[in-house]
């Protein structure tokens, strides 16, 4: 298998075509997911009917992902065929939900080492999981469903480990790395193909109330235990060191250490890098330029 995980068969990326058509995209994804899922039943007779039932018994990737998101958050009070229903009529009237499902797997599947499938990732990835629920939850949100939407989020904390409010606005093609302990705040905002570890804050600084969360650009890695406040801004391509506290803003392809948090190469003249760290996982190229003593 080539590098970043896929296999050869993957439609070609030029830069002179970045994007091309996300019902193709779809399509080929769901591809890879049901041969992974007849492959992995094959092999692994125990997991059979569960793959079945999640995967290999739908026609759509919305399908198996509405069904999985069903089972995963239902309760006695919220019923599976509930959820179902809500999530699917959800997907299947916004593409755009559709295309930010497929980039986040494609997401996960390219930057961590440890996704060895598609269907790996759909099935078992709780970041994952609650990102596409959350979706749902913010288009309720943005169609003054509220309670809903509350009820939904309420459901992705208690079974996800993960917090965010349906209000948060997050771009595609978002990793969210293990999640546990993940919390995003009313009025934050996530770019594109960021990348984000366990035990993550994007929170406001106290009681005000209004626009009061972290802004991220696209393309940002935000390191493990990091925690960001306020109506700050994370420029594009930035990093944020793991164990790392941010108040005030980071400017674009900067790294950011410590607590509080101090750029690489200090306030005048930041080192920068070229990558976009969100998409490369580069968590420590900043060590040689922070001290000549290393532990």
């Amino acid at each position: 298998m080539p590098a970043g995980g896929l296999s050869s068969s993957s439609p070609p990326r030029t830069p002179a075509n970045d994007y091309y058509r996300a019902d193709d995209d779809e399509a080929w994804v769901w591809t890879q997911i049901k041969a992974e899922a007849r492959r992995d039943a094959e092999s692994e007779p125990a997991l059979a009917s569960y793959l079945y039932s999640t995967i290999l018994s739908h026609s759509s990737l919305e399908r198996s992902l509405a069904f999985h998101l069903g089972n995963k958050l239902c309760s006695s009070t919220l019923l599976s065929t509930l959820l179902y229903d809500l999530f699917l009529n959800t997907f299947s009237s916004d593409p755009s939900l559709r295309a930010a499902a497929v980039a986040d797997l494609r997401a996960a599947r390219v930057r961590d080492p440890a996704c060895i499938s598609f269907s790996h990732c759909l099935l078992n990835y709780k970041g994952y999981l609650a990102c596409q629920a959350h979706r749902v939850a913010h288009k309720l949100w943005t169609q003054s469903r509220r309670p809903l939407a509350l009820a939904l989020q309420s459901r992705i904390s208690d079974v996800f480990a993960i917090d965010i409010h349906p209000a948060a606005k997050i771009g595609k093609g978002v990793l969210f790395d293990h999640a546990t302990g993940v919390v995003i705040g009313e009025t934050a905002v996530v770019g594109n193909n960021v990348s984000i570890l366990h035990h993550v804050t994007l929170g406001g600084t106290g009681k005000a109330s209004g626009d009061r969360h972290p802004k991220i650009g696209d393309g940002v890695l935000i390191g493990a235990g990091a925690t960001i406040l306020g109506n700050v801004n994370i420029g594009e391509g930035a990093k944020i060191g793991a164990g790392s506290v941010v108040l005030i803003d980071v400017p674009p392809r900067t790294t950011a250490v410590g607590n509080p948090a101090r750029l690489v190469g200090g306030k005048e003249t930041p080192v920068k890098h070229e990558e976009f760290p969100g998409e490369s996982m580069d968590h420590t190229s900043f060590i040689s330029e922070w001290s000549d003593y290393i532990i």
